[in-house]
């Protein structure tokens, strides 16, 4: 319903941010990931995530779109829930969600207060095909300042592959042949793959 609300942040703290956009503020539940972006900013845009409960209506923010994709995931899993996808959130990066996921780490997720180990296994299970297919690899890699290395690499998480195995392959690739396209560099890794 909500994309994302831009303004002025009026209020900072690692759980929650309230943010002046015109005449009404809003108070949004954050991780303490997105309160690490935002905490030396006094205005910004915040991606944003809209829960109806029964007994509430509830805006959960986010710095960026993969953390928000990350979160979208999460509370996909059957046992999680907004709250937990937070507290996941504050406590692991989304890249480091992503990556435990894809290794199938069940420890590291379990390492998150609240999360036992029934709950990592859903999470991996749930979730790993959802990451291996590349769902919402756009976001996840895709940046303004886009490289070469950059495009390959999206490329490549897309058709499947974990992006710390390929990050080596496509590096070395270029540091050999700086000149190739985008193309040429995917075609490259897949033969060392």
């Amino acid at each position: 319903m909500y994309e994302y609300i831009e303004g002025e942040f009026v209020e900072k703290s690692p759980a929650h941010l309230i943010v002046q956009a015109g005449h009404m503020a809003y108070y949004i539940h954050i991780s303490v990931f997105t309160y690490s972006q935002v905490s030396s900013q006094s205005s910004g845009r915040i991606y944003l995530h809209f829960v109806v409960r029964e007994d509430a209506q509830i805006l959960y923010g986010f710095g960026g779109r993969e953390e928000r994709e990350i979160f979208r995931m999460l509370i996909s899993v059957s046992g999680v829930g907004a709250n937990t996808s937070r507290l996941i959130l504050s406590s692991l990066s989304p890249d480091e969600i992503s990556q435990a996921i894809l290794a199938g780490n069940v420890s590291i997720l379990q390492g998150i207060k609240g999360i036992g180990a029934k709950s990592a296994q859903r999470i991996i299970i749930d979730l790993k095909d959802k990451l291996g297919k590349g769902a919402g690899i756009d976001e996840l890699f895709f940046s303004q300042d886009n490289t070469s290395r950059d495009e390959a690499l999206s490329a490549l998480v897309a058709l499947g592959f974990p992006k710390k195995t390929i990050e080596k392959t496509v590096t070395r690739i270029l540091s050999e042949q700086p000149e190739l396209s985008v193309e040429e560099v995917v075609k490259a890794a897949l033969k060392f793959m």
